[in-house]
């Protein structure tokens, strides 16, 4: 882990809405340091999908941002605007979300969906985009790069298609990524490859990285620090080994007993 002084992300207040209805985020603050992993855990409805969606400025329709600010090596996301916005995405932040099927493009190769994301983020001179995606593809130890990425995302599976969305969250270099229930579709076996590869992934690349999570174990396997939601507020946080070894809170307590 980076031992600079200064947050990467810092979330300050962040309250989201629906409308005028009662927050389903409140006051919600913590900061991410360079090459960092911090979880995000909490029962599902606990607001912290909707924490990671309001970083990434992709909030549902209806939903938006009250009060507070998201602050990305001091550029305000918050503030930012969409044109902006698109600018980030993709490049210096990444996202990776629990079922990659609803964010490949079905009619579109996946070779060519890679190459996409390397044509809007990086320099031409660093290479040809597409040979560059299969370049990715063979770092997410998929076998026969070539033929994976003259596939369509139906003819995946799974595991298959949650590589491919890392190697496409990946090919920019993102100085942060936020990966959303990354393996939680995907059994057991698959599900700790696909946490063993984010992790030699931002090792290589030196990427801070929040998960969102509903489970210890990919916390207690993957983070530095943790923090603890519940009913759109953070009620805990605090180092893994802290959080998990003393649990202060009678929610974070519950959580534990609940995989004991």
């Amino acid at each position: 882990m980076s031992m600079a002084s200064e947050p990467l992300l810092k979330v300050d207040g962040l309250t989201v809405a629906f409308g005028d209805t009662e927050p389903v985020v409140r006051d919600v603050r913590f900061e991410v340091m360079p090459g960092e992993t911090v979880g995000i855990v909490g029962e599902s409805g606990s607001g912290k999908t909707m924490t990671a969606l309001a970083i990434m400025r992709l909030l549902p329709v209806g939903a938006r941002i009250v009060k507070g600010s998201i602050l990305f090596d001091n550029l305000p996301l918050h503030q930012l605007s969409e044109a902006q916005m698109r600018q980030v995405r993709g490049g210096d932040i990444a996202m990776v979300f629990q079922d990659p099927f609803t964010c490949l493009n079905p009619v579109m190769r996946i070779g060519d969906q890679i190459a996409e994301a390397a044509r809007l983020h990086r320099d031409r001179a660093e290479g040809d985009p597409y040979q560059l995606a299969v370049q990715m593809l063979r770092a997410v130890h998929l076998p026969d790069p070539e033929r994976i990425a003259r596939r369509y995302p139906h003819e995946l599976s799974g595991g298959q298609r949650q590589r491919a969305m890392i190697a496409m969250a990946f090919i920019c270099h993102p100085r942060l990524l936020i990966a959303d229930e990354p393996s939680t579709a995907l059994d057991v076996t698959v599900q700790l490859g696909i946490l063993h590869l984010m992790r030699e992934m931002q090792q290589q690349q030196g990427t801070a990285v929040l998960l969102i999570t509903h489970d210890i174990g990919v916390v207690a396997y993957t983070c530095d620090r943790v923090l603890v939601m519940h009913d759109g507020t953070i009620v805990e946080s605090g180092s893994v080994y802290e959080v998990l070894e003393c649990p202060r809170h009678p929610y974070t307590q519950r959580l534990l007993e609940a995989v004991v």
